[in-house]
């Protein structure tokens, strides 16, 4: 099937290239599943391209709807790309939504109420545990959703972990993992982790797929309708190493990535181990959307409700 981007968005044109097929619109007759992408990543348009790729990939079509908050002004991305592709979260809650996707973010080493956009960020979590069918969070998104919803914070890492770690199945019932093998690949790169004890201790948190290495990967909320991925499925082959270059130039104390380098040199090209994976994941994800009834379907929220649920942007 087909993922229906914003016209002119670059990715289109790659993906193109790729065999998969692009629309600008929706097709006569046909309702795609409606997913929002609130891109908080700095190199935006590799990060659309990512996802786009793997939503792309779906035997449904999929119309990406690219948002970002109105109360932050990104520093890498020139304002013409948000000006022309972008939507601010709340003219997208207006119209609904049947998935959101929300990316990690380079304020990971921030308390969470530091990050400018914080309080908009948690109105737009508060509304899709109630409108959206799921959400999929990202990263330090993950842990930005898990201390909203469960109080449960994060502690910082003793050094980067960095690098692509084997995950195993540890709910192999769960619906996400189905068609996953036991053991798979994925890119971690991050400073902090949520508290792995709080999140053993909450009987709403089911943790599926865990690294000995890397400690935990995925995590369903089925309470607050919301997956929690703290590694990156998305990542293309090539950027943990343009992440390992960018430290190096930055003079960072950056260790070679673990796992991921063919015989541990950044000369050579790595390989992408993780996209049948990451592919099986989302179309997973895609078909819990098809599955799942939208609370406000069984018992609406009422105008007055939705209005509050939006005001202030």
């Amino acid at each position: 099937m087909a993922i229906i981007l914003p016209d002119g968005l670059s990715a289109g044109a790659v993906l193109r290239a790729e065999g998969i097929e692009v629309l600008n619109d929706r097709r006569p007759g046909r309702r795609p599943l409606r997913v929002g992408l609130l891109n908080l990543m700095p190199d935006k348009p590799a990060t659309e391209r990512q996802f786009a790729r793997l939503l792309g990939r779906m035997p449904r079509d999929v119309e990406l709807v690219l948002m970002q908050p109105a109360t932050h002004r990104p520093r890498n991305t020139p304002a013409e790309h948000l000006a022309d592709f972008y939507r601010p979260w709340h003219a997208v809650a207006r119209e609904g939504l049947d998935g959101l996707i929300v990316t990690g973010a380079p304020v990971e080493l921030m308390p969470f109420a530091e990050v400018d956009y914080w309080p908009e960020l948690c109105r737009i979590l508060d509304w899709a545990r109630r409108r959206v069918r799921s959400s999929f969070h990202v990263c330090w998104a993950a842990q930005a959703a898990l201390y909203r919803f469960r109080g449960i914070g994060k502690q910082v890492l003793p050094a980067k972990r960095f690098g692509v770690f084997t995950q195993r199945v540890t709910a192999p019932g769960s619906p996400l993992v189905v068609g996953l093998p036991a053991r798979f690949p994925v890119p971690v790169s991050r400073h902090t982790e949520s508290l792995a004890d709080e999140i053993a201790r909450d009987a709403g948190l089911v943790p599926i797929a865990v690294s000995d290495e890397a400690g935990l990967c995925l995590v369903e909320d089925e309470d607050n309708r919301a997956v929690y991925a703290f590694n990156h499925f998305e990542y293309d082959a090539d950027t943990l190493a343009r992440e390992y270059r960018r430290d190096l130039a930055a003079s960072a104390a950056i260790r070679l990535p673990q796992n991921y380098f063919p015989g541990d040199d950044p000369n050579v090209a790595p390989v992408n181990t993780w996209r049948a994976a990451a592919t099986m994941l989302f179309e997973n994800w895609l078909g819990q959307l098809e599955c799942l009834e939208v609370e406000g379907a069984r018992r609406p929220a009422g105008r007055q409700a939705e209005r509050q649920s939006i005001q202030g942007f």
